[in-house]
């Protein structure tokens, strides 16, 4: 063997040692939702209470799966500041990098309620993109590859539908282009893309507000890539549903019911994910917040 040959499979050797090595190597983080903070019920005190107990854990990150603030679709842009600045006062006690997502209670003066007009640069999601960051986006850790999407699709009609809308589509098509097959990928989105809440409520057919309704077309976009999780918010519930290899998962909501209990016999908690040897484990952690008696 040439020099030249033995650094050409010195290398190779090396880079197979170093993706492997990020594959197998081992994190946590944790994923929570629907913290709903408010001045009002505790919230406030809730959340950082559930802060305190994600903190201890010491996880390398944190996805926070949108409705951070309630509210801010139906009330005045006063109202909507002072929520989202109790938000970020609260959220600095978090020591770990926290990536959001926006979620429909987080659309600025998209109700008649609020008196705010279109025209206002901070209606919709300016207010969110201007006080938070980005809508959707992607970041990788440790040789996994996590996108955040925007799933809440304002309408005149109803306020909000689950949809992801055209121009997103677009990005992500070009984002996974450039994503590896074998790169194990999580997928972080506030409205659901695949879950049974519907029938847990008896509620026949399914709700434009409760899922994504060209989830059939996102996933169909994901599956010939190595999806190992959909993270997902919204419903207030815990659950795990697996299909196809892949877990989608619903991590209950930081406020329980709305900062007033248990919701459907969910207790206020949140998800921490430990991932070992490309797979993902999920457990539900609450954290002791007691909601006044009713």
């Amino acid at each position: 063997m040439n020099r030249r040959e033995f650094f050409t499979v010195s290398t190779a050797l090396g880079l197979a040692a170093s993706t492997l090595g990020a594959k197998s190597e081992s994190f946590k983080f944790v994923h929570l939702t629907d913290t709903h903070i408010e001045p009002e019920l505790h919230a406030g005190e809730g959340v950082r209470m559930c802060f305190n107990r994600v903190n201890s854990l010491k996880p390398d990150f944190i996805i926070s799966g949108g409705d951070l603030v309630f509210d801010a679709a139906d009330v005045t842009p006063r109202r909507a500041n002072e929520v989202f600045d109790l938000w970020a006062e609260t959220a600095k006690i978090l020591h770990a990098p926290v990536h959001n997502l926006v979620g429909n209670h987080d659309v600025f003066g998209v109700s008649t309620k609020s008196n705010v007009t279109s025209a206002d640069p901070k209606y919709g999601k300016g207010m969110f993109e201007d006080r938070i960051g980005k809508r959707y986006y992607s970041f990788s850790h440790k040789g996994w590859k996590f996108i955040a999407l925007d799933s809440v699709f304002i309408t005149k009609e109803k306020g909000y539908i689950g949809r992801i809308d055209d121009d997103q589509m677009t990005w992500l098509t070009h984002e996974l282009a450039s994503t590896p097959k074998d790169q194990p990928l999580i997928v972080a989105t506030h409205i659901p893309l695949v879950t049974g809440f519907l029938q847990y409520i008896a509620q026949r057919g399914p709700s434009e507000t409760m899922i994504v309704t060209n989830a059939n077309e996102v996933l169909d976009m994901l599956w010939p890539y190595n999806l190992k999780a959909v993270l997902q918010g919204h419903t207030h519930i815990r659950e795990n549903v697996t299909y196809n290899g892949c877990q989608f998962i619903t991590s209950g909501a930081v406020c329980g019911n709305w900062w007033k209990g248990k919701r459907m016999g969910h207790p206020e908690g949140f998800g921490v994910l430990t991932v070992h040897n490309g797979n993902v484990d999920w457990r539900y952690e609450t954290y002791g917040f007691h909601a006044d008696p009713a």
